[in-house]
């Protein structure tokens, strides 16, 4: 991962100044990522190396006719302290990134070390929202700290609707709050359920296996 400081412009359309941000290590269509992943055909390729139509490309180039700039290192990463992290959205969809297509939640517990730029203090846990831009061609995740001893963040639904259900399973099974959020309530956990079934403390359960009885001799 190659961090930037908070004084060199920033990458991408609406990123307010002074929000830590990095670009992501580079990878290979089909090639494992950080995480073991496979990518998808099509995503950023190093230099020289073949794209899907088959033409060479060269970092910082446009992949297609037309297409304008592209970041070819690898996808950009936005680090907004947990204060900033609604200012950072709502500017963000002002500069172009309409759509919010994914958000989610992580626990550390277990894995604490993680490439984070300078300044940035690592919590257990990180709300992580994948922003789209249709009109640039171009994506944006915000990783935001959030500490284990007041798990709460601004809901960005006022900005995204499309988080009301995303942020409701992130709260349902890592307790994280959300705040502002117009119905934070449990979304696949019964109302009644306790505790919060994917973070790492979390006590493995089971479920007794019933046999009928053997059928004696005939």
């Amino acid at each position: 991962m190659s961090t930037a400081s908070e004084t060199d412009s920033p990458p991408i359309p609406g990123l307010p100044a002074g929000v830590a941000w990095s670009v992501g290590a580079p990878t290979q269509a089909g090639a494992p990522t950080q995480a073991g992943a496979p990518t998808q055909a099509g995503a950023p390729t190093q230099a020289g190396a073949p794209t899907q139509a088959g033409a060479p490309t060269q970092a910082g180039a446009p992949t297609e006719p037309g297409s304008g700039p592209r970041v070819q290192t690898g996808q950009v990463l936005v680090f907004p302290e947990l204060s900033r992290y609604h200012e950072v959205a709502e500017s963000l969809q002002r500069g172009g990134f309409e759509m919010l297509s994914d958000l989610c939640a992580v626990d550390y517990l277990t894995h604490p070390g993680r490439s984070l730029p300078g300044g940035i203090r690592p919590e257990r846990f990180e709300v992580v929202a994948n922003l789209l831009s249709m009109e640039h061609g171009r994506r944006v995740r915000l990783r935001v700290q959030v500490p284990a001893e007041e798990p709460v963040v601004d809901s960005l639904w006022d900005i995204y609707p499309g988080a009301e259900a995303m942020e409701r399973e992130a709260y349902d099974l890592f307790g994280i709050v959300f705040r502002g959020h117009p119905d934070l309530t449990r979304i696949l956990m019964p109302e009644e359920w306790e505790g919060h079934p994917l973070r790492k403390d979390y006590a493995v359960g089971r479920v007794p296996v019933q046999f009928k009885e053997a059928p004696g001799p005939r």
